[in-house]
Protein backbone atom coordinates (compact mmCIF):
# COMPACT_ATOMS: atom_id res chain seq x y z
CA UNK A 1 0.00 0.00 0.00
CA UNK A 2 1.12 3.22 -1.11
CA UNK A 3 0.02 6.88 -2.10
CA UNK A 4 1.10 9.80 -3.57
CA UNK A 5 1.29 11.38 -0.11
CA UNK A 6 3.21 14.70 -2.11
CA UNK A 7 0.36 15.36 -4.11
CA UNK A 8 -2.20 14.36 -1.58
CA UNK A 9 -0.51 17.43 0.33
CA UNK A 10 -0.80 20.45 -2.37
CA UNK A 11 -4.30 19.16 -2.56
CA UNK A 12 -5.24 19.74 0.65
CA UNK A 13 -2.97 22.61 1.39
CA UNK A 14 -4.37 24.73 -1.53
CA UNK A 15 -7.21 27.26 -0.95
CA UNK A 16 -10.47 27.35 -2.40
CA UNK A 17 -13.46 28.71 -0.39
CA UNK A 18 -17.01 27.96 -1.70
CA UNK A 19 -17.31 30.55 -4.63
CA UNK A 20 -13.24 30.93 -5.10
CA UNK A 21 -11.88 27.50 -6.25
CA UNK A 22 -9.84 28.88 -9.06
CA UNK A 23 -6.34 27.47 -7.23
CA UNK A 24 -7.44 24.30 -6.36
CA UNK A 25 -8.90 24.50 -10.00
CA UNK A 26 -5.75 25.12 -11.74
CA UNK A 27 -3.79 21.94 -10.14
CA UNK A 28 -6.75 19.81 -10.90
CA UNK A 29 -6.47 20.60 -14.60
CA UNK A 30 -3.57 20.51 -14.29
CA UNK A 31 -3.53 17.16 -13.00
CA UNK A 32 -5.86 15.54 -14.91
CA UNK A 33 -5.79 16.90 -18.39
CA UNK A 34 -3.33 14.72 -19.52
CA UNK A 35 -5.67 11.51 -18.36
CA UNK A 36 -8.44 12.10 -19.86
CA UNK A 37 -10.01 12.36 -23.52
CA UNK A 38 -11.82 15.63 -23.26
CA UNK A 39 -11.54 18.26 -20.20
CA UNK A 40 -14.15 21.12 -19.88
CA UNK A 41 -15.20 23.67 -17.56
CA UNK A 42 -18.96 24.38 -16.86
CA UNK A 43 -20.10 27.96 -16.46
CA UNK A 44 -19.70 26.98 -12.44
CA UNK A 45 -16.35 26.21 -12.58
CA UNK A 46 -16.98 22.39 -12.19
CA UNK A 47 -14.05 20.25 -13.99
CA UNK A 48 -15.46 18.07 -16.15
CA UNK A 49 -13.18 15.33 -17.10
CA UNK A 50 -13.74 12.78 -19.76
CA UNK A 51 -12.49 9.36 -20.27
CA UNK A 52 -14.53 7.57 -23.17
CA UNK A 53 -14.85 3.90 -23.60
CA UNK A 54 -13.67 1.75 -26.62
CA UNK A 55 -17.69 0.38 -27.25
CA UNK A 56 -20.47 1.60 -25.76
CA UNK A 57 -23.04 1.19 -27.96
CA UNK A 58 -25.77 1.70 -25.47
CA UNK A 59 -24.32 5.40 -24.91
CA UNK A 60 -24.34 5.08 -21.12
CA UNK A 61 -22.67 7.56 -19.13
CA UNK A 62 -21.27 7.12 -15.11
CA UNK A 63 -21.09 10.58 -12.92
CA UNK A 64 -18.34 10.90 -10.29
CA UNK A 65 -18.26 13.78 -8.18
CA UNK A 66 -15.79 15.11 -5.85
CA UNK A 67 -16.32 18.68 -4.64
CA UNK A 68 -13.07 20.78 -4.72
CA UNK A 69 -13.98 23.34 -2.26
CA UNK A 70 -13.34 23.14 1.33
CA UNK A 71 -15.26 25.16 4.61
CA UNK A 72 -14.33 28.47 4.84
CA UNK A 73 -15.11 32.39 5.66
CA UNK A 74 -16.21 35.31 3.77
CA UNK A 75 -14.92 38.92 5.04
CA UNK A 76 -18.05 41.14 5.93
CA UNK A 77 -16.60 43.77 8.05
CA UNK A 78 -13.25 45.52 9.02
CA UNK A 79 -13.10 47.98 11.79
CA UNK A 80 -11.41 50.62 11.86
CA UNK A 81 -8.50 49.08 13.93
CA UNK A 82 -8.29 46.79 11.00
CA UNK A 83 -10.25 43.74 12.87
CA UNK A 84 -12.55 41.68 10.28
CA UNK A 85 -15.57 40.42 11.06
CA UNK A 86 -16.77 37.49 8.45
CA UNK A 87 -19.36 34.88 7.68
CA UNK A 88 -19.29 31.36 7.48
CA UNK A 89 -18.91 29.43 3.78
CA UNK A 90 -19.73 25.98 5.07
CA UNK A 91 -20.50 24.75 8.52
CA UNK A 92 -17.76 24.88 11.54
CA UNK A 93 -18.19 23.86 14.98
CA UNK A 94 -17.15 27.21 16.80
CA UNK A 95 -15.57 25.74 19.82
CA UNK A 96 -12.56 24.85 17.53
CA UNK A 97 -12.13 28.12 16.45
CA UNK A 98 -10.32 29.61 19.17
CA UNK A 99 -6.56 30.95 18.61
CA UNK A 100 -6.54 29.20 15.18
CA UNK A 101 -4.44 30.88 11.88
CA UNK A 102 -6.40 31.51 8.74
CA UNK A 103 -5.38 33.33 5.58
CA UNK A 104 -7.33 36.09 4.26
CA UNK A 105 -7.25 36.10 0.39
CA UNK A 106 -7.09 39.78 -0.22
CA UNK A 107 -5.06 41.69 -2.77
CA UNK A 108 -2.05 39.14 -1.53
CA UNK A 109 -2.67 36.33 1.02
CA UNK A 110 -1.91 37.37 4.52
CA UNK A 111 -2.10 35.38 7.62
CA UNK A 112 -4.60 36.52 10.69
CA UNK A 113 -5.60 34.78 14.00
CA UNK A 114 -9.00 33.96 15.00
CA UNK A 115 -9.33 36.21 18.23
CA UNK A 116 -11.81 36.15 20.98
CA UNK A 117 -12.46 37.56 24.27
CA UNK A 118 -9.72 36.37 26.44
CA UNK A 119 -10.69 33.84 29.75
CA UNK A 120 -9.05 36.17 32.14
CA UNK A 121 -11.68 38.76 31.41
CA UNK A 122 -15.03 36.95 31.08
CA UNK A 123 -17.91 36.90 33.73
CA UNK A 124 -18.29 33.55 35.13
CA UNK A 125 -21.89 32.77 33.20
CA UNK A 126 -19.25 33.74 29.48
CA UNK A 127 -16.75 31.05 30.84
CA UNK A 128 -19.67 28.43 30.93
CA UNK A 129 -21.09 29.05 27.81
CA UNK A 130 -20.45 27.03 24.36
CA UNK A 131 -19.00 30.04 22.30
CA UNK A 132 -20.59 31.55 19.07
CA UNK A 133 -19.26 32.51 15.48
CA UNK A 134 -20.12 35.93 16.82
CA UNK A 135 -17.54 36.03 19.34
CA UNK A 136 -14.73 35.59 17.13
CA UNK A 137 -12.65 38.55 15.04
CA UNK A 138 -9.48 38.08 12.75
CA UNK A 139 -6.68 39.39 14.01
CA UNK A 140 -4.18 40.64 11.19
CA UNK A 141 -1.63 42.26 13.81
CA UNK A 142 -1.71 45.73 11.07
CA UNK A 143 -3.27 49.00 11.65
CA UNK A 144 -6.95 49.72 9.78
CA UNK A 145 -5.35 51.48 6.94
CA UNK A 146 -2.80 49.12 6.33
CA UNK A 147 -5.77 46.00 6.53
CA UNK A 148 -8.32 48.38 4.73
CA UNK A 149 -5.08 48.91 1.56
CA UNK A 150 -4.90 44.40 1.45
CA UNK A 151 -7.90 43.25 2.35
CA UNK A 152 -11.46 44.18 0.89
CA UNK A 153 -15.73 43.21 1.64
CA UNK A 154 -16.10 39.66 0.20
CA UNK A 155 -12.73 38.76 0.68
CA UNK A 156 -12.31 34.35 1.23
CA UNK A 157 -10.61 33.36 4.52
CA UNK A 158 -9.08 29.64 4.64
CA UNK A 159 -7.69 27.70 7.56
CA UNK A 160 -4.24 27.77 7.86
CA UNK A 161 -2.48 24.15 8.31
CA UNK A 162 0.08 22.35 6.47
CA UNK A 163 0.14 17.98 5.67
CA UNK A 164 1.52 15.76 8.27
CA UNK A 165 1.80 12.06 8.53
CA UNK A 166 1.01 10.53 11.85
CA UNK A 167 1.33 6.95 11.92
CA UNK A 168 -1.35 5.72 9.29
CA UNK A 169 -2.72 8.68 8.71
CA UNK A 170 -2.66 12.24 7.40
CA UNK A 171 -3.37 15.62 9.06
CA UNK A 172 -4.41 19.06 7.63
CA UNK A 173 -6.98 21.53 6.93
CA UNK A 174 -9.70 20.23 4.26
CA UNK A 175 -9.43 16.04 4.04
CA UNK A 176 -12.97 17.14 3.62
CA UNK A 177 -12.86 16.89 0.30
CA UNK A 178 -9.36 17.30 -0.73
CA UNK A 179 -8.92 13.70 -0.17
CA UNK A 180 -11.40 12.98 -2.84
CA UNK A 181 -10.37 14.89 -5.06
CA UNK A 182 -7.03 12.79 -4.78
CA UNK A 183 -8.45 9.96 -5.18
CA UNK A 184 -10.30 10.88 -8.85
CA UNK A 185 -7.40 11.91 -9.65
CA UNK A 186 -5.28 8.70 -8.64
CA UNK A 187 -8.23 6.64 -10.11
CA UNK A 188 -8.04 8.25 -13.32
CA UNK A 189 -4.51 7.83 -13.67
CA UNK A 190 -4.57 3.97 -13.16
CA UNK A 191 -7.79 3.31 -15.27
CA UNK A 192 -7.30 1.33 -18.03
CA UNK A 193 -10.60 0.62 -20.41
CA UNK A 194 -14.13 1.11 -19.45
CA UNK A 195 -17.15 -0.04 -20.52
CA UNK A 196 -19.04 3.23 -20.27
CA UNK A 197 -18.03 6.74 -20.27
CA UNK A 198 -16.90 8.35 -17.55
CA UNK A 199 -17.12 11.37 -16.29
CA UNK A 200 -15.16 11.96 -13.53
CA UNK A 201 -16.34 16.03 -12.17
CA UNK A 202 -14.45 18.31 -9.77
CA UNK A 203 -17.69 20.39 -8.41
CA UNK A 204 -17.97 23.92 -6.63
CA UNK A 205 -19.92 25.07 -4.32
CA UNK A 206 -21.07 21.67 -2.23
CA UNK A 207 -20.38 22.79 1.32
CA UNK A 208 -23.05 25.69 0.58
CA UNK A 209 -25.53 23.34 -1.20
CA UNK A 210 -24.40 20.92 -3.63
CA UNK A 211 -24.44 23.47 -6.05
CA UNK A 212 -22.10 21.96 -8.34
CA UNK A 213 -23.13 18.70 -8.46
CA UNK A 214 -26.83 19.68 -9.28
CA UNK A 215 -25.51 21.54 -12.65
CA UNK A 216 -22.89 19.17 -13.58
CA UNK A 217 -25.62 16.40 -13.29
CA UNK A 218 -28.51 18.20 -14.84
CA UNK A 219 -26.54 18.57 -18.09
CA UNK A 220 -24.28 15.07 -18.21
CA UNK A 221 -27.36 13.63 -17.68
CA UNK A 222 -25.82 10.22 -16.29
CA UNK A 223 -27.14 6.58 -15.65
CA UNK A 224 -24.74 5.62 -12.97
CA UNK A 225 -23.47 8.20 -10.47
CA UNK A 226 -20.91 7.73 -7.61
CA UNK A 227 -20.12 10.25 -4.67
CA UNK A 228 -16.58 10.62 -3.27
CA UNK A 229 -16.57 12.45 0.17
CA UNK A 230 -15.67 12.21 3.47
CA UNK A 231 -17.78 10.86 6.30
CA UNK A 232 -17.48 10.50 10.26
CA UNK A 233 -15.17 8.07 12.09
CA UNK A 234 -16.32 8.55 15.37
CA UNK A 235 -14.55 5.65 16.85
CA UNK A 236 -13.47 7.57 19.66
CA UNK A 237 -13.24 7.14 23.65
CA UNK A 238 -16.65 7.42 24.82
CA UNK A 239 -18.24 6.76 21.69
CA UNK A 240 -20.70 3.73 22.08
CA UNK A 241 -20.60 0.96 18.90
CA UNK A 242 -23.95 2.37 17.63
CA UNK A 243 -22.47 5.81 17.29
CA UNK A 244 -19.47 5.07 15.31
CA UNK A 245 -20.74 5.65 11.50
CA UNK A 246 -17.46 4.47 10.73
CA UNK A 247 -13.57 3.61 11.75
CA UNK A 248 -10.06 4.14 10.63
CA UNK A 249 -8.25 1.41 8.96
CA UNK A 250 -11.22 -0.16 8.54
CA UNK A 251 -11.30 0.25 4.78
CA UNK A 252 -13.56 2.14 2.10
CA UNK A 253 -17.05 2.98 3.38
CA UNK A 254 -19.87 1.87 1.14
CA UNK A 255 -22.68 4.28 1.88
CA UNK A 256 -26.01 3.55 2.49
CA UNK A 257 -27.58 6.46 2.89
CA UNK A 258 -27.58 10.00 4.85
CA UNK A 259 -29.35 13.16 5.28
CA UNK A 260 -29.52 13.89 1.51
CA UNK A 261 -29.93 10.44 -0.42
CA UNK A 262 -30.86 6.80 0.16
CA UNK A 263 -28.12 4.86 -1.65
CA UNK A 264 -29.82 3.04 -4.56
CA UNK A 265 -29.93 -0.59 -3.02
CA UNK A 266 -28.46 -1.84 -6.98
CA UNK A 267 -25.46 0.34 -6.48
CA UNK A 268 -24.80 -0.94 -2.66
CA UNK A 269 -24.89 -4.65 -3.88
CA UNK A 270 -22.81 -4.17 -6.87
CA UNK A 271 -19.88 -1.68 -4.89
CA UNK A 272 -20.14 -4.84 -1.88
CA UNK A 273 -19.70 -7.79 -4.64
CA UNK A 274 -16.95 -5.51 -6.55
CA UNK A 275 -14.98 -4.81 -2.84
CA UNK A 276 -15.35 -8.81 -2.03
CA UNK A 277 -14.30 -9.94 -5.36
CA UNK A 278 -11.10 -8.01 -5.24
CA UNK A 279 -10.47 -8.05 -1.93
CA UNK A 280 -10.81 -4.59 -0.55
CA UNK A 281 -11.01 -3.55 2.38
CA UNK A 282 -14.90 -2.46 2.83
CA UNK A 283 -17.72 -0.86 5.68
CA UNK A 284 -20.83 -0.09 5.38
CA UNK A 285 -21.87 3.64 6.17
CA UNK A 286 -25.10 4.86 7.66
CA UNK A 287 -24.76 8.76 8.12
CA UNK A 288 -28.36 10.17 9.85
CA UNK A 289 -26.83 13.79 9.48
CA UNK A 290 -24.99 15.58 6.62
CA UNK A 291 -25.03 15.01 2.88
CA UNK A 292 -23.29 14.44 -0.46
CA UNK A 293 -22.55 15.59 -4.06
CA UNK A 294 -24.47 11.90 -4.32
CA UNK A 295 -27.50 13.54 -3.93
CA UNK A 296 -27.43 15.80 -7.07
CA UNK A 297 -26.13 13.00 -9.00
CA UNK A 298 -28.88 10.84 -8.19
CA UNK A 299 -31.73 13.42 -8.50
CA UNK A 300 -30.75 16.02 -11.32
CA UNK A 301 -30.31 14.48 -14.48
CA UNK A 302 -33.78 14.03 -16.70
CA UNK A 303 -34.18 10.55 -15.71
CA UNK A 304 -32.34 10.22 -12.01
CA UNK A 305 -29.57 8.10 -12.09
CA UNK A 306 -28.63 4.57 -10.18
CA UNK A 307 -26.59 6.57 -7.97
CA UNK A 308 -24.42 5.31 -4.65
CA UNK A 309 -21.20 6.85 -2.65
CA UNK A 310 -17.69 5.69 -1.90
CA UNK A 311 -16.94 7.64 1.68
CA UNK A 312 -13.61 8.22 3.13
CA UNK A 313 -14.10 7.56 7.16
CA UNK A 314 -12.59 10.87 8.49
CA UNK A 315 -12.18 12.11 12.33
CA UNK A 316 -12.14 15.60 13.84
CA UNK A 317 -14.32 16.69 10.50
CA UNK A 318 -15.23 20.59 9.98
CA UNK A 319 -12.88 20.94 12.13
CA UNK A 320 -9.60 22.83 11.40
CA UNK A 321 -7.89 19.35 11.28
CA UNK A 322 -8.85 16.28 10.09
CA UNK A 323 -7.49 12.86 9.54
CA UNK A 324 -7.57 10.17 7.75
CA UNK A 325 -6.31 6.82 7.23
CA UNK A 326 -3.77 6.26 4.01
CA UNK A 327 -5.27 2.31 3.93
CA UNK A 328 -8.53 3.62 3.88
CA UNK A 329 -7.37 6.28 0.93
CA UNK A 330 -5.42 3.40 -1.42
CA UNK A 331 -8.68 1.22 -0.75
CA UNK A 332 -11.11 3.72 -1.83
CA UNK A 333 -8.86 4.31 -5.43
CA UNK A 334 -8.91 0.48 -5.82
CA UNK A 335 -12.78 0.13 -5.14
CA UNK A 336 -13.51 3.19 -7.35
CA UNK A 337 -10.91 1.68 -10.32
CA UNK A 338 -12.29 -2.28 -9.89
CA UNK A 339 -16.04 -0.70 -10.30
CA UNK A 340 -15.56 1.89 -13.13
CA UNK A 341 -13.87 -1.01 -15.00
CA UNK A 342 -16.82 -3.91 -14.29
CA UNK A 343 -19.79 -1.74 -14.28
CA UNK A 344 -20.66 -3.77 -17.13
CA UNK A 345 -20.90 -6.93 -15.67
CA UNK A 346 -23.48 -6.60 -13.08
CA UNK A 347 -27.50 -7.14 -13.16
CA UNK A 348 -28.92 -3.59 -12.85
CA UNK A 349 -32.74 -4.91 -13.53
CA UNK A 350 -34.54 -4.59 -10.90
CA UNK A 351 -34.25 -7.74 -8.39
Amino acid sequence: MSINVSLLKDICEIAGAPGFESRIRNLVIKEVEPLVDHLEVDNMGSVIAVKKAKQNPDGKKVMVAAHMDEIGFIVTHIDDKGFIRFHTLGGFDPKTLTAQRVIVHGKKDVVGVMGSKPIHVMSQDERNKNPKLSDYFIDLGMSGDEVKEIVSIGDPITRERELIEMGDCVNCKSIDNRVSVFILIETLRQLKEVPYDVYGVFTVQEEVGLRGANVAAHNINPDFGLGLDTTIAFDLPGAQAHEKITSLGEGAAIKVMDASAIADYRMVAFLKETAEKHNIKWQAEILTAGGTDTAGIQRMGKQGAIAGAISIPTRNLHQVIEMANKKDIDACIQLLKASLESMDQFDWKHR
